[in-house]
């Protein structure tokens, strides 16, 4: 991965006025949350600080902390290319210190990060992996790579170009091989038409935590966009084999994204949490009915889905699909799978 300029933008860009346009009070503002999936980054007219995460996260909800993933941002333009990515770690636990100050309150932004080292460098990586871990210590959790790839040029997320198949390449496995032994979890970004090689790939690891990221990437974009109906059954298929893998979580969010082709940001005015909860409901549904409450977590995978709703409507979403579980699961769902898996605090259940 070269630390070129990236393009200005791979994702909707959030328009605020017209978010501003829909406004909600927080549902059930005492509970808990962590946000197991947020970036930061400065990009050519796209820019999302700790000030802009803080600002979002006071929507109402009680947010307790936050895990940054992995997004290419503040990459080192200097040193040996395997070891730029330490930039974004640096800049990140930078954040992290910031908000462990409680100057900003009392949420914990970035309390784990989920950071970069390219898997592909084989055995390699292992110097990257214990890079890592010096420069944020007890905050680094895991690995994600970019990993989503589809051969139509109409279906793209990632801001940069990537490798066909990587998931199933040699080297790149030699790479996963070596996170267990730094206590590492690997996340995925993919598309539906990955899961056959995400089950590959988990299944050949049974001892290395795997998260999936946005419900596995059903994509409504390109070739598949208008074709809902179509898609939903084989997504489902997949999802439903990949819940036999017990060493696999599932990140329910990034249905706003673009790719997913809801197409709300064409309107003029954004969705509410009840119609977001409807659209999204089969989705979410079979993911928690197939991998249950504690192997799910809800995300916001912000700022990306910002261009489509606000950080108050998506978590009220997501309140409101989970109205049918236990107290039990609910936290599950909100907080205790995420800060299981990350190995993070789990919050108290009240403020």
């Amino acid at each position: 991965m070269t630390n070129t300029p990236l393009p200005a933008v791979h994702h909707l860009l959030p328009r605020p006025e017209w978010l501003a346009q829909l406004q909600e009070e927080a549902l059930e503002p005492a509970l808990p949350i962590i946000d197991p999936h947020h970036h930061l980054w400065e990009r050519p007219g796209n820019i999302y600080h700790l000030s802009d995460l803080l600002a979002d996260t006071r929507s109402g909800h009680d947010i307790r902390a936050t895990i940054f993933v992995q997004c290419n941002s503040m990459f080192r333009l200097d040193g040996p290319e395997p070891f730029r990515c330490l930039g974004e770690t640096e800049y990140v636990n930078g954040a992290a210190a910031q908000s462990a100050s409680g100057l900003f309150g009392p949420i914990r932004a970035c309390q784990a990060i989920v950071g970069s080292a390219e898997l592909a460098l084989g055995e390699a990586v292992v110097p990257v992996l214990e890079a890592q871990i010096r420069l944020a210590g007890h905050r680094f959790r895991g690995i994600r790579n970019n990993t989503a790839w589809h051969p139509d040029p109409g279906v793209r997320t990632n801001p940069i170009k990537l490798r066909p198949h990587l998931l199933m390449d040699g080297m790149f496995r030699q790479g996963v091989a070596r996170l267990r032994e730094h206590a590492l979890t690997l996340d995925l970004w993919v598309y539906h038409t990955q899961l056959d090689e995400v089950f590959d790939l988990v299944k050949s690891f049974p001892d290395t935590g795997f998260i999936l990221d946005h419900v596995g990437g059903p994509i409504g974009m390109g070739p598949f966009q208008g074709r809902r109906d179509e898609v939903f059954p084989i997504w489902r298929e997949k999802i439903r084999a990949l819940a036999q893998l017990p060493n696999l979580g599932m990140k329910l969010g990034g249905l706003a994204m673009e790719c997913g082709g809801f197409d709300y940001h064409h309107r003029p005015v954004p969705p509410g949490s009840a119609e977001l909860a409807a659209a999204w409901k089969p989705y979410i549904e079979t993911c928690i009915q197939e991998f249950g409450p504690t192997r799910c977590m809800f995300e916001s995978n912000f700022p990306v889905d910002k261009g489509m709703c606000s950080y108050g409507v998506l978590w009220n979403a997501f309140k409101r699909l989970s109205t049918g579980y236990t107290p039990e699961e609910r936290r599950a769902l909100f907080s205790g799978t995420a800060a299981r898996v990350y190995r993070i605090p789990a919050p108290a259940t009240a403020s």
